[in-house]
């Protein structure tokens, strides 16, 4: 098949679970896969080559975050398509190859990604507007393909040249809302972000996946803190968000001391990171 020649699967790893993983591969057999580890699993990577035929599997010492793992990942992929995907993404060879065609079809078509769904078979959310136009939270039920200002970067096929001319993603969004600026980028060019209603997935929304639970906590709300900042500030409407966190930072540092206090451990992670990620923002500015 054409898909197949054409078409490389990216992923980037960090502490995701190895049956995750196995059975996201599953479906790729006969296709060229590329892995970037962030958490420099040799143990991990050494099982997946024994099961699986991997074109590229890069090791990180540090966490590059999603951003720049796909970046470095991008620039080594050799055929014109790549498929941008999350290890807890799962989709089928026949579905992959309606999301390509569909890139195919349709003229001037930035992104293609598939309609999603639980293991119950209820439809997740995938596309909707961008963060400053509206809520982003409602799941759209679609009835065939259809453009949306944006898609969550869980599964995300483009061609390679039009990644890299548009820059990729941005390497500042370390987790979040690197989807919506890549999206916002390929729209302003005017080129469609399109849900393929033929193409489907499934993907679990809200599963945590990062052993240490504190670690977790603090991946999650420092970097949703800046990244958030940092993806208003691209488009310079960051100073409402920045003024109510700035309000916010007296009482996350009471919130912080109270919570050690008690042992609260998690809830002080919480404060801690919104903090530090203010101040990191805030730094920023400054230059």
């Amino acid at each position: 098949m054409e898909v197949f020649k054409n078409l490389t699967i990216q992923l980037v790893l960090y502490e995701d679970k190895k049956q995750t993983i196995f059975r996201c591969l599953d479906n790729f057999k006969n296709f060229k896969v590329i892995i970037l580890d962030n958490s420099n699993n040799f143990k991990l990577k050494k099982e997946i080559l024994k099961k699986y035929k991997i074109y590229k599997y890069i090791l990180e010492e540090r966490n590059l975050g999603y951003s720049k793992g796909h970046n470095k990942i991008a620039k080594l992929v050799d055929t014109e398509y790549l498929l941008i995907l999350n290890a807890d993404c799962i989709i089928t060879e026949e579905n992959l190859s309606n999301l390509y065609h569909a890139h195919i079809k349709y003229k001037n078509c930035g992104i293609t990604a598939p309609t999603t769904f639980d293991n119950y078979n209820n439809q997740t959310l995938n596309g909707g507007l961008l963060p400053e136009n509206g809520n982003r939270d409602e799941i759209i039920k679609i009835g065939g393909d259809t453009c949306f200002q944006t898609i969550l970067g869980s599964a995300l096929l483009l061609k390679k040249k039009d990644f890299l001319d548009i820059g990729m993603f941005n390497e500042n969004l370390f987790l979040f809302y690197s989807d919506d600026d890549l999206c916002r980028k390929f729209r302003n060019l005017k080129k469609s972000v399109i849900q393929i209603h033929k193409s489907k997935a499934i993907h679990v929304h809200g599963i945590s996946k990062v052993k240490n639970i504190f670690k977790g906590i603090y991946l999650r709300e420092f970097h949703m803190t800046y990244d958030e900042l940092f993806y208003y500030f691209l488009s310079r409407t960051h100073y409402e968000k920045y003024t109510k966190l700035k309000k916010k930072i007296a009482n996350y540092f009471f919130k912080l001391i109270l919570n050690l206090i008690i042992l609260n451990f998690k809830k002080s992670v919480i404060y801690f990171s919104r903090i530090l990620a203010f101040y990191k923002f805030n730094k920023l500015l400054k230059h």
